[in-house]
């Protein structure tokens, strides 16, 4: 989902937004330093599978996965990390690695971390990396309706 039809979506929902467009980083942490952003006010999207099925893990670029905290949250009998391969064909517009996290746009369920909730507003990749898109976190949370829980660790 380049930018364009990310914004597009946006647009759609009369959601206000901010584009930021910053050189080309990889990490999250590369990400959240290139475009000036605490890595605790980025979000990052990992793709996980829960009971074999592909899902997103959205949470701060800080923050790591604690994949016994998502399954015992997400009530699943195995959680684990997706490995490239099994995701890259799903998202045919995105660069791997940059994905927005609106995993209801791939009929897939979306996990928000409980520490990205208290923030007013979520930063995230739009599709490359080279640009993030920065909105109210209340609209992404409407949009994409994710399951909010406690799956994250500090790094």
């Amino acid at each position: 989902m380049p930018v364009k039809i990310l914004k597009e979506f946006l647009d759609s929902h009369n959601i206000r937004y901010v584009v930021i467009s910053h050189s080309r980083a990889f990490t999250a942490r590369e990400t959240a330093t290139s475009a000036h952003i605490p890595g605790k006010d980025l979000a990052k999207t990992v793709m996980v599978k829960i009971d074999g099925k592909m899902a997103m893990a959205v949470l701060p670029a800080s923050s790591k996965v604690d994949f016994d905290r998502l399954k015992t949250s997400a009530g699943s009998g195995k959680a684990e990390i997706a490995d490239e391969k099994e995701f890259k064909d799903l998202f045919p517009e995105c660069e791997v690695g940059a994905m927005p996290p609106f995993g209801n746009l791939y009929g897939m369920d979306v996990f928000v971390a409980k520490s990205l909730t208290e923030d007013e507003e979520i930063a995230f990749n739009a599709g490359s990396h080279r640009e993030l898109v920065r909105m109210a976190y209340k609209d992404f949370e409407r949009l994409v309706k994710p399951k909010v829980m406690e799956f994250s660790t500090e790094t």
